[in-house]
């Protein structure tokens, strides 16, 4: 992959993660709704052309976000992400499968358990992103699926987003 100088993307295959940071030029509410508001999230989560389309959304813990990565020609992949501890403006625990439309997980597919946590820094706020897989072939299959270029080109259009005052 290309290195995004903006996304900063570290694979640790011994620990079976990945983390993903960005520092975004905007303030701590607008990056926490950026990442917790299906309206927003809509507008930049998946790699252009394809996009997200929220089908139910409960940002509780216990909740969980359904949504479509919905590419060019209509077809839809379903992801569920699963809301098990959140802390108010600083992070939220996540378990994130794909699933079929009706939230059934697709077992075939790599599941992941982690968590996005928002910090305040000189210049604006820096998101962390830090998931963990059951196995190391759990990692690849998912870089394999073009993670790396995907959640860079999404946080690019989040970034676009912030800098048009759209959020």
């Amino acid at each position: 992959m290309e290195n995004n100088i903006k996304t900063h993307i570290v694979k640790d295959f011994k620990e079976k993660s990945i983390l993903v940071s960005r520092e975004f030029k905007t303030t701590l509410k607008n990056i926490w709704n950026a990442f917790t508001d299906s309206k927003i999230l809509d507008q930049w989560w998946g790699p252009s052309p394809w996009h997200a389309e929220t089908k139910s959304i409960n940002f509780t813990v216990g909740g969980f976000w359904l949504y479509a990565m919905v590419g060019p020609e209509g077809e839809k992949h379903w992801g569920r992400m699963n809301y098990s501890a959140i802390d108010l403006h600083k992070n939220f625990h996540i378990k994130d499968v794909f699933c079929d439309e009706d939230g059934k997980v697709n077992p075939a597919l790599p599941a992941s358990k982690g968590q996005i946590s928002f910090t305040e820094t000189n210049n604006g706020i820096r998101v962390d992103f830090k998931m963990f897989y059951p196995t190391e072939d759990d990692l690849r299959k998912l870089i394999e699926m073009g993670f790396e270029q995907g959640i860079a080109i999404g946080l690019d259009q989040l970034e676009s987003l912030i800098d048009q005052n759209k959020i």
